[in-house]
């Protein structure tokens, strides 16, 4: 369900695994009474939130306090967040930024517009993968539902095992992962990485070697040529 990667006396970070959800689900057990029992103390509040289907960090707050304040954090866009993606097919732009307001489709789903009223923002890029499929580093930054799984579909290359925007691809999961975190606590930045090369339970792709050579070219995502944008608050 979960492996544990760093405890702070404020805050807990883990590798959520592929297919568990975030919230109680179909009678599962929440996942955050599931890390307060492993911890052994104290209560969890969530300040950020992942798909089902995506894997990687998850930030948890073991304070109202210091949850306010994380949670601020992402408000503020203050946190830098990386995923990886594996794609389908070759996209129509290699890199780049992908712009445009969300609304609701079909299906649960969501798809891209062309409206700027209140876009989903994401920057990213991307690399070969094994036969036809391609291999992105995405930095969102706005925080929208669903808004890589979107962006990925409306440049042509929907992710590999996404059961809502990919439904004729077959694969052992769907392939988004959190990569990395990057925010300020305290006084001081704090970053992690959760690579997914490194964990069985992460998916079998993980471990392609184009995949794995790919993810190696982004060992200090935030050190990457990121273009300024600027963003309205």
């Amino acid at each position: 369900m979960f492996r544990i990667l760093f405890v702070h006396s404020d805050f807990v970070l883990i590798h959520k695994y592929p297919g568990v959800s975030v919230h109680k689900d179909d009678g599962e057990t929440m996942l955050v009474h599931e890390i307060r029992q492993a911890l052994g103390s104290g209560p969890l509040y969530l300040v950020h939130r992942l798909d089902k289907m995506t894997s990687g960090l998850l930030l948890l707050a073991r304070s109202a306090e210091a949850a306010r304040i994380l949670s601020t954090c992402f408000a503020e866009r203050m946190v830098e967040k990386y995923y990886l993606a594996i794609g389908s097919k070759k996209p129509k732009k290699k890199q780049g930024l992908i712009c445009g307001d969300m609304v609701r489709s079909r299906r649960s789903g969501w798809m891209l517009t062309t409206g700027q009223s209140n876009p989903a923002i994401t920057q990213f890029f991307s690399t070969a993968g094994e036969d036809g499929e391609r291999l992105f580093i995405c930095r969102p930054l706005t925080g929208k539902t669903h808004q890589i799984r979107v962006a990925l579909k409306s440049i042509g290359s929907a992710i590999v095992g996404d059961s809502i925007y990919n439904s004729s691809s077959e694969a052992d999961r769907g392939y988004l992962h959190a990569y990395a975190l990057k925010f300020p606590y305290a006084g001081e930045w704090h970053s992690f990485i959760c690579d997914p090369r490194t964990d069985d339970v992460a998916g079998d792709k993980w471990q392609e070697p184009a995949i794995i050579r790919g993810i190696g070219l982004w060992s200090e995502p935030w050190s990457l040529n990121w273009p300024e944008v600027k963003l309205k608050r």
